[in-house]
């Protein structure tokens, strides 16, 4: 049963956090490019089918990815937790810090990024401007999620002090 809740968690990591990181980090740049001035070299001049200029429908796809696969990604500890009570682990110190991270992951998911998104979304939709600034936050923020998933996947793979693996 280790192996298939292994394999479950491990698979959910890929399918559902791969694709929030992936978009989210490419969420500012495409603000940046749907926010420029019409007539500046950003290619047709259609109105996208949302409102807004053409750009805004992917900056709306990055943020739908986002939103969704962040909610997939919930089943990524429910697993986790689940195969390390399988494997007899739960209180080892590298699967309390890689809790404590992906807690602190989906805090900043949850509580800064989807809701800066979906401001920075609507002042798309509504043919506003865009401060770099914003966007740069934005991207900052986007990169410690980031760093975070990085980190735990990391201490899963290595997870030292571990007597049952690496």
């Amino acid at each position: 049963m280790t192996k298939i809740l292994l394999s479950l968690h491990v698979l959910a990591a890929i399918v559902a956090v791969g694709p929030v990181t992936v978009a989210a980090s490419m969420f500012p740049p495409a603000v940046r490019r749907a926010a420029l001035p019409r007539g500046t070299g950003t290619g047709t001049e259609t109105p996208d089918a949302g409102g807004g200029p053409p750009e805004a429908d992917t900056v709306r796809l990055l943020h739908r990815i986002c939103r969704v696969y962040a909610g997939l990604g919930i089943a990524v500890p429910l697993l986790g937790l689940a195969t390390a009570q399988a494997m007899g682990v739960l209180g080892d110190t590298w699967l309390l810090v890689s809790i404590a991270l992906t807690a602190a992951a989906a805090g900043i998911l949850f509580l800064l990024v989807l809701p800066r998104q979906e401001e920075l979304l609507e002042r798309v939709t509504a043919g506003g401007s865009v401060e770099r600034s914003g966007t740069a936050r934005l991207a900052m923020v986007t990169g410690l999620f980031n760093l975070l998933w990085a980190t735990v996947t990391i201490l899963m793979i290595v997870r030292p002090g571990s007597t049952t693996g690496a």
